[in-house]
């Protein structure tokens, strides 16, 4: 019976029986070893040498939000690899940055829509964005143990609120400690340096298209002043990842459209290489 069970390729019951709306409750129910912060490191001296990413940055407009992130990871003083993806959306509404120690981070996300998917499939309904802000700090102190041994993941987490008609922005710690941020977040290494350049030329009634801008100016100031970070690389036709969130869900921006954008900044800073000014974007 049990070679027949193997031969049908016949589920397990934990898999047919309905339960928790949490598919890391699931996993952890059936299967927690598999969840990243229940796993055991070797034992190892000194710092643990992992590829890192950074810089994400956010800014929301009146009919949506923007979320960005430069194409960079480093290992120590190295490059590790130049075209990463940082940016991913987390459902139709929402989408998700990745700072920190690389692998982490996106097995973090895989697991984060695989929640969000999860939810709605067994509530038939989706989580508000609030719920889903809460979900993913729920998951990023799961990891604390790892980030303690210098294996952080602090994401930056964005999307459209359905019942508010507004974009709205979420910043964590590595403890999963959760902050509403309002205007413009950034997080990462290069963050400080985006978040100057963010609050220089940041305004309420931004269009669309000034808020993207807004973002790569923001990426540009932060690579011009964190090795880290890396600015648009016109030469290999690496462009920042540029995310808009609004009530008609989810869109990443094409390589063409964000590497215009890019070539105009890059023009402009011939002339001015500090930057606009406030009251220009």
């Amino acid at each position: 019976m049990e070679a027949n069970t193997r031969s049908t390729g016949r589920l397990p019951a934990a898999f047919l029986t309905p339960g928790s709306s949490s598919f890391m409750d699931f996993l952890g129910d059936h299967s927690p070893e598999l969840l990243p912060g229940n796993r055991v490191l070797p034992p190892v001296q000194g710092v643990v040498e992992a590829p890192h990413g950074t810089t994400i940055v956010a800014t929301s407009f009146p009919g949506g939000v923007v979320l960005a992130g430069d194409r960079r990871a480093t290992m120590g003083n190295m490059i590790a690899q130049r075209d990463i993806e940082k940016v991913f959306p987390a459902d139709e509404y929402s989408a998700v940055g990745i700072a920190g120690t690389a692998g982490l981070a996106v097995e973090m996300v895989k697991l984060f829509q695989l929640e969000l998917e999860h939810f709605e499939k067994v509530e038939g309904t989706q989580l508000s964005l609030e719920g889903k802000a809460n979900r993913l700090s729920t998951m990023i102190r799961s990891n604390l143990g790892m980030a303690m041994q210098g294996l952080a993941v602090v994401p930056l987490f964005a999307g459209w609120d359905i019942d508010r008609e507004k974009g709205r922005i979420f910043s964590y710690d590595v403890t999963g400690g959760r902050s509403e941020e309002h205007g413009y977040a950034a997080t990462g290494s290069g963050s400080i340096f985006a978040r100057g350049a963010m609050k220089k030329l940041y305004r309420e009634d931004l269009t669309e298209q000034q808020a993207v801008t807004l973002v790569v100016q923001a990426l540009y100031d932060a690579a011009d002043d964190d090795s880290a970070t890396g600015g648009p690389d016109v030469a290999r036709r690496i462009y920042p990842i540029v995310t808009v969130i609004n009530d008609e869900g989810f869109r990443r921006l094409g390589d063409d459209e964000t590497g215009e954008i890019a070539r105009t900044i890059l023009e402009h800073r011939l002339a001015q290489p500090d930057g606009p000014r406030a009251s220009l974007l």
